[in-house]
């Protein structure tokens, strides 16, 4: 089983004019610090406020009349697109997420009509929860990462991007299950093997990371994130987005906590986009340093806007952000 460019152009069909056709614009400041044009793909523009409407819809609408209904896990974006097509296909959608999801995440989705199960502290729990659904009720189970028809619909952004700016060199993808890198690396790679895909994730509970260095998918501690849409396991059976990213990304790497405070100032204060801190990723390594060379222009993908707007408030006016038992120290804005 895999993806390819042909399943990323069917799945373009099937989300066309609900999920498609974000904007990819330039970021002047970031600009000025990579040393190359910078683009920013504004996923936050989403009808739900996340790229990840376009695997959602793109599954959803592979599924056969008379589907009793569909659950997943999710640490809230996969979710609120999975209820979003479930609602508009007249579905019942239950969706299972741990304690660790920002309540403002559980809010969204239950406003489209979804039911909502916490369970346990991991996504682990909550796929468990989710399986268990899928076995008992009749529910079809949409992985946030590890399905086809999700992958497909993700890699449409790589589609979108290049298109707009075929003489792109390096994307930067905010990876967590996978689903968004796999997805925009097989369409990357399709179209021009030569351009540099490379994944980024917070430090603290980075499970594709880790799991493309062990060589199999591992299990990692999951704690609280700036970046928290990038938590979660990728699942120890993972059949597809572990070895699509594992064979298709040039490079993976890690930032801190301390580095996503500063990338969601920039993008807050510099362009004037509000957005989680899971899309800061690739600013935050281009602004710490971490990717010193790079080659032709850059794009990142702006993943979300679905975020505890508290926390954000205190991040962009530079004040101490407590996640667990880590504190992330004020650190006011300067350019």
């Amino acid at each position: 089983m895999t993806v390819t460019l042909a399943d990323i152009l069917e799945a373009r069909r099937a989300i066309r004019g609900v999920a498609d056709g974000t904007p990819l614009v330039p970021s002047p400041f970031m600009s000025d610090r990579a040393g190359q044009d910078f683009l920013l793909k504004l996923e936050n523009m989403q009808p739900i406020g996340a790229f990840k409407l376009r695997g959602a819809l793109n599954a959803i609408a592979r599924l056969p009349e008379g589907t009793a209904g569909v659950t997943c896990c999710s640490t809230g974006n996969h979710g609120r697109g999975v209820a979003y097509g479930a609602r508009a296909r007249g579905m019942r959608a239950v969706i299972c997420m741990s304690e660790l999801v920002p309540q403002a995440k559980v809010d969204g989705i239950r406003a489209l009509g979804a039911e909502v199960r916490i369970t346990g502290r991991s996504q682990d729990a909550a796929l468990a929860e989710s399986r268990r659904l899928a076995a008992e009720e009749g529910l079809a189970e949409i992985s946030p990462f590890d399905d086809p028809a999700v992958i497909a619909g993700q890699g449409t952004i790589g589609l979108e991007m290049l298109e707009a700016r075929p003489d792109i060199r390096t994307i930067l993808v905010p990876l967590s299950g996978g689903g968004l890198a796999a997805g925009v690396a097989v369409a990357a790679k399709a179209i021009d093997p030569a351009i540099r895909v490379v994944g980024i994730s917070m430090d603290r509970g980075a499970a594709m990371y880790h799991s493309i260095r062990a060589g199999r998918p591992v299990e990692v501690e999951e704690v609280e994130s700036l970046a928290d849409s990038l938590g979660g396991g990728i699942g120890l059976g993972n059949r597809l987005s572990f070895p699509l990213c594992r064979d298709l990304l040039d490079e993976t790497l890690l930032v801190t906590e301390e580095e996503i405070y500063r990338g969601m100032q920039a993008l807050y204060w510099e362009d004037r986009i509000v957005a989680e801190g899971a899309c800061v990723v690739g600013l935050a390594a281009v602004l710490s340093g971490r990717l010193p060379t790079l080659d032709g222009p850059v794009a990142t993908i702006v993943t979300g806007r679905n975020l505890d707007m508290e926390v954000f408030t205190r991040v962009v006016t530079g004040q101490d952000v407590t996640l667990g038992a880590r504190v992330v120290k004020a650190r006011p804005w300067r350019a």
